[in-house]
Formats: C-alpha cells, sequence, structure tokens
C-alpha cells in the first residue's frame, strides 16, 4: 500500500515540476513584452491597455500555477521557531499536521468559494472593464481553483513522503 502512495507521491510532483517549468516561461515572456511595452510608449508614444494587462495575466499565472511547484521545491516560507531544532522525524510530524490542519483546509476553502464566481465569469465570458483590454478574464480567474488543485495535491504528495520520513522509509522522490 505504502508503494501506492509513494506512487501517486511521485505523480504528484511530476505534475508540478512540468506545470512549473511551463510556467516559467511566462517570466521570460513578461521581461519581453515589458520591455516591448516600454519601447512602443518612449520610442514611439504608443501604448496599449491590451498588451499590458497580457503582463498582469503572466505574472497571476506565473504566481497561481506556480504555487505547488514552488511548494514542492521548498521555496515557501517556513516558520523556523517551530522546526529548526527538531529531529527529522518531528520535523515530518510538523509537516505532516502544518498540511493537515493548514494548507489543505485554506486551499479547499478558497477553491469552494471562489467556484461559483469563476462559474459566474465563465457564464458571461467576463472580458476587461477597461477599454481595449484583454477580453479573457473569465481564464484568468479560472487559475485560482487551479491554484487550489495543484497546492493541495502536493500538500497530499508532501503528506505522504513525510510520513515515510516519520517512519523510517527512504524517499524515493
Amino acid at each position: 500500500m505504502r508503494t501506492v502512495f509513494s506512487t501517486l507521491s511521485r505523480l504528484i510532483d511530476s505534475l508540478n515540476d512540468k506545470v512549473g517549468n511551463l510556467v516559467s516561461w511566462l517570466c521570460f515572456s513578461m521581461v519581453i513584452v515589458t520591455f516591448g511595452v516600454v519601447v512602443a510608449r518612449y520610442a514611439f508614444n504608443e501604448g496599449s491597455i491590451m498588451v499590458q494587462e497580457t503582463v498582469i495575466y503572466m505574472y497571476a499565472f506565473v504566481f497561481m500555477l506556480g504555487a505547488g511547484y514552488t511548494y514542492l521545491n521548498e521555496g515557501h516560507v517556513r516558520v523556523d521557531i517551530f522546526f529548526k531544532n527538531r529531529t527529522r522525524k518531528q520535523q515530518a510530524k510538523i509537516n505532516i499536521l502544518g498540511n493537515l490542519l493548514l494548507l489543505l483546509p485554506m486551499v479547499s476553502a478558497i477553491f469552494w468559494y471562489s467556484f461559483p464566481y469563476v462559474k459566474f465569469s465563465w457564464s458571461l465570458f467576463e472580458g476587461s472593464k477597461e477599454a481595449g483590454g484583454f477580453d479573457y478574464v473569465y481564464l484568468l480567474k479560472s487559475a485560482i481553483p487551479a491554484l487550489c488543485i495543484l497546492l493541495g495535491l502536493q500538500a497530499i504528495s508532501e503528506i505522504i513522503k513525510n510520513y515515510n520520513k516519520m517512519i523510517g522509509k527512504k524517499s524515493t522522490s
């Protein structure tokens, strides 16, 4: 049974790794588009609200879709006051409790409360409130439940890996 859970953990890690690597290209794209906006504005006195909103969308996607990847690679904030001077097994217990009592309830609540908001946005095919803006607000709002799913899955993976640490099984991922 542990092998099934370890396999599940590796699959989740692989999913978040692939999504994170894909989304990381948006960072490069943001730099290019922002450079283009600045050049267009200052060199040619031209501007585009849609292009400027595109940068905001890319940033939002990087943040929301990259959260699971960040957690996978331990790029998150850790409260060392509870963690620093603990044994490996105690750290694993703290991680399990943190995921079960804090992270999973939080992403579940965000998912639950955001779903009607996203559904309504899709029903309208909501667009920008700005004239000439980017008309895909509903896609941007869809990243909210995606954040919850990817981060929630990563929390499950971390629970599995920390449980294995707690019982002394060596992690394979």
